[in-house]
């Protein structure tokens, strides 16, 4: 048994106490990965924003809103774990002054200055580099061009052993349609249907390239 971090939904960064910058993730695909990977006999710990969705009881969520506490509570749990799946879109940027105040209309055009969040899976794929653990590390990629070039250009940027690539049309859809890619760029399964049945095909290539491959 493995016990697998999983990171999944959207974050969100807010502008002042009311409005914030987020995305349309609905936490449907990492609901369908835990449900594959509690149903292969895993331990599953989710670090989840906000989300509609419910996850199993058998799997422990831990709840965030922000990118830095998606991060943080990431760092934390990973330590713990055999290896990430990280289905969660982090907001990417966030604004350099969170106002303390609603921002009020004044008939002008308002101006945001934003900045980069940090990136959760690379960070923790780093990490693992670094310290020379054998965990292993699975990222999505979610593009609308130049698909495979992108996908496998953030899998050897994120450090990760294999990445999933999927376009927006995944976005709070109950079905999905993606590549698996290894390290070498090659698309080892391309995968279509409902979130479930294209989770339960993701961790398949998870349990055999990665939890049975570390186990030899």
């Amino acid at each position: 048994m493995a016990r697998i971090l999983l990171t999944s939904g959207p974050t969100r960064q807010y502008l002042d106490p009311v409005r914030y910058l987020t995305n349309a993730s609905s936490g449907r695909m990492g609901l369908a990965l835990i449900e594959a990977a509690l149903a292969a006999g895993h331990e599953v710990v989710v670090i989840s924003g906000p989300v509609d969705v419910s996850y199993p009881p058998a799997a422990r969520v831990v709840p965030v809103v922000t990118t830095d506490e998606m991060l943080a509570a990431a760092r934390e749990e990973f330590a713990r774990c055999d290896g990430l799946i990280g289905v969660a879109a982090p907001c990417d940027y966030k604004p350099v002054k969170v106002e303390d105040h609603k921002i009020a209309k004044t008939g002008e055009p308002l101006t945001l200055q934003l900045i980069e969040t940090p990136d959760v899976v690379a960070t923790l794929g780093r990490q693992r580099l670094d310290e020379g653990t054998p965990q292993w590390v699975v990222g999505f990629a979610l593009e609308t061009d130049d698909r495979h070039f992108r996908a496998v250009t953030k899998l050897q940027k994120k450090s990760c052993d294999l990445i999933v690539l999927n376009g927006p049309e995944a976005m709070n859809s109950p079905t999905n349609n993606v590549d698996v890619i290894d390290r070498s760029g090659t698309v080892v399964a391309t995968l279509s249907g409902s979130k479930t049945d294209v989770a339960r095909g993701i961790f398949q290539e998870i349990q055999t390239r990665l939890i049975d491959a570390k186990r030899l």
